[in-house]
């Protein structure tokens, strides 16, 4: 018997909904259950084929769990290992690489200093930084956020070096990135799952949380909705995401990728509504019955991205581009299908 797990904190619509789904499918010999933990043994494996996984971005524990479970053969939901590198500013410089548009975002060292450091620990750092360089790169109107964080947390938007200055002044020792302000006529956030199958929800994220899906404005242009599934379907490929989701600002034509690191994605009925609901759950349960069914036991069977791919098989990422000491060789395309 095939079983499949889900692992998950304070939801409550959507796990349910997983489960019983799969369950209600009856695909012979795949059941589905909410995980249970009650020892985690280095080395053996968690009982589940497939787990997917909710919750750990907030639970270290969980997230030791899921490792060693995927090293036991488990195909985790998303890859604990990839999840833990990731990050925001990686997301956007990778975006640059492989050609999709996104602001213009600089890193910044945190305001204080870490716990058990002093000046020593940050002579390579120049103080003062670059900041009239770094402030006419981006720009203002421009947001400084975590480069790491989720959701709206610690989020400032900023309107001058000085209003700078003094948000600056209060994020302690977060790591922050200033990006600049894409001020859009649309806006979409879309669903990807499995590297392929991709939803596009448009979106208001100056409304209330509730109301965010609930807009009001006209479908978008049937060119700019292709471009933008291009763009997700290449993202999640790259980054080698099973659950992901990616928000577009719409600026002059052109889908600005704002934030595609949410590999645990709002999924609850009562805020993305009833028919994104249906489709998320629906996706979701079918994509974990196939990887229950191509599970090998105790093989590697987590998501790798084309961006850990190329680097493992000493491929290109960029193409045309030239790695040290081996031959240039053609950039790995993703393949976009519906």
């Amino acid at each position: 018997m095939k079983k499949i797990g889900i692992l998950f904190g304070q939801e409550n619509t959507f796990p349910q909904a997983f489960v019983d789904r799969i369950n209600k499918k009856g695909v012979r010999n795949i059941t589905a259950d909410f995980v249970l933990i009650d020892k985690v043994i280095q080395g053996e494996a968690s009982g589940y084929d497939v787990i997917v996984d909710r919750i750990s971005q907030d639970v270290p524990f969980y997230r030791a769990m899921l490792k060693n479970a995927a090293m036991s053969g488990t195909a985790v939901i998303n890859n604990p290992f990839w999840w833990s590198a990731d990050e925001k500013f990686f997301n956007n410089a990778l975006a640059v690489k492989i050609g999709v548009p996104v602001p213009k975002t600089v890193l910044l060292p945190s305001r204080d200093m870490p716990d058990n450091t002093n000046g020593n620990s940050f002579r390579n750092l120049e103080y003062p930084l670059d900041w009239d360089g770094i402030f006419k790169y981006v720009g203002f109107p421009a947001y400084m956020k975590p480069f790491d964080g989720g959701g709206w947390r610690d989020v400032y938007k900023l309107h001058s070096p000085e209003d700078f200055f003094d948000k600056f002044n209060q994020t302690r020792q977060l790591v922050m990135m200033l990006q600049e302000e894409i001020i859009f006529e649309d806006y979409f956030r879309c669903y990807c799952v499995g590297g392929q199958h991709v939803r596009i929800m448009q979106y208001e994220p100056r409304n209330p949380h509730h109301l965010r899906y609930e807009h009001g404005k006209a479908p978008a242009a049937k060119k700019i909705l292709k471009q933008v599934k291009e763009y997700v379907i290449k993202l999640n490929q790259y980054l080698g995401y099973d659950l992901n989701t990616v928000e577009f600002a719409i600026r002059d034509g052109i889908p600005y990728a704002i934030d595609f690191c949410n590999p645990a994605p709002d999924a609850d009925l009562n805020s993305v509504g009833e028919e994104n609901f249906e489709w998320i759950v629906e996706t979701i349960a079918s994509y974990a019955i196939n990887r229950a069914k191509a599970h090998k036991p105790g093989l590697d069977n987590l998501t790798w991205g084309q961006f850990v791919k190329s680097g493992a098989s000493k491929t290109d990422l960029i193409p045309n581009a030239v790695a040290p000491q081996v031959p240039a060789q053609s950039s790995l395309k993703p393949q976009v299908s519906s």
